[in-house]
C-alpha cells in the first residue's frame, strides 16, 4: 500500500467482491427465509436445504443454493486475494496472510458444501472460516501498522481481536444454560462482519491510494 510497493489491485478487487457477494449473498437469502433473525439465527441456518429444524430453530430456506454460493465465492476470492499479495511482496508476513486466507477459505468452501447439521465437517470449516480470517486481519494489520499506515494497521487487529474474542463467546455462550449475554446470532455475525469489514477497507484504501499515487495528466 505503500507509494513505492503497492499492494496489487487486483487483490483490492478480490476483496471487495468477497465482502459485496457475502454481504449480498446473505441479504438476499434471510430476504426468502420467513422470520429469519440476525439475531438469533446462525448465519449457516441460509444454507440448509431441507425445510426442518436445526438447533430447535425452524428451517426454511428456499434460496439456501443463493448462500452456499456466496459462501465458496467468498472463500475462493479471499484466499485468491492473500496469495495475489505474498506473490507481489513475498515476505514472510504477508506470506503468512496468505496462508490464512487460504485456510480461511477452505473453511468457507466446507460451509458452503456441507451443509449445518450434515456433519463434522461444517463445524470445522466454520471455525477455519472464521479464525482464519480473523487471524489474517490481525496479521495484516500489524504488516500494514509497521509499513503504511499505524491507525489503519491499529484498525485491522481489533477487528480481529474482536472477532476472535466473539467466536470464544459464542463457544461459551451457546454451550451454558447459566450465561447467556447476547443471541448467538449476534455473537457469530461480529466475529463474521469483522472479516467483512476489513476486507472491504483493506480493498478500498488500496484502491484509493493507488488512485493518489497514480501521475496525473498535464
Amino acid at each position: 500500500m505503500s507509494t513505492s510497493r503497492p499492494l496489487p489491485v487486483a487483490a483490492a478487487w478480490c476483496w471487495i467482491a468477497a465482502g459485496l457477494v457475502y454481504l449480498g449473498t446473505e441479504a438476499v437469502s434471510a430476504v426468502a427465509f420467513p422470520g429469519y433473525s440476525y439475531a438469533t439465527n446462525y448465519i449457516s441456518d441460509l444454507g440448509i436445504p431441507e425445510v426442518g429444524t436445526s438447533g430447535g430453530r425452524p428451517i426454511d430456506s428456499p434460496l439456501a443454493w443463493v448462500m452456499n454460493t456466496g459462501f465458496v465465492l467468498h472463500g475462493l476470492l479471499f484466499a485468491a486475494a492473500g496469495v495475489l499479495v505474498a506473490a507481489k511482496r513475498g515476505t514472510t508476513v504477508w506470506r503468512l496472510v496468505a496462508l490464512l486466507a487460504v485456510v480461511h477459505g477452505v473453511g468457507n468452501v466446507l460451509v458452503g458444501v456441507v451443509h449445518s447439521g450434515d456433519g463434522p465437517l461444517h463445524g470445522i470449516g466454520a471455525a477455519m472460516a472464521i479464525v482464519g480470517g480473523d487471524l489474517a486481519a490481525i496479521t495484516a494489520g500489524l504488516a500494514v501498522r509497521a509499513k503504511t499506515s499505524r491507525r489503519l494497521g491499529a484498525a485491522f487487529v481489533a477487528l480481529g481481536v474482536v472477532g476472535i474474542v466473539s467466536v470464544v463467546a459464542l463457544v461459551l455462550d451457546s454451550g451454558s444454560s447459566s450465561v447467556d449475554l447476547l443471541p448467538d446470532g449476534v455473537w457469530e455475525r461480529l466475529a463474521v462482519y469483522t472479516i467483512t469489514a476489513f476486507e472491504l477497507t483493506l480493498g478500498a484504501t488500496i484502491l484509493a491510494r493507488r488512485r493518489r499515487s497514480a501521475p496525473r495528466a498535464s
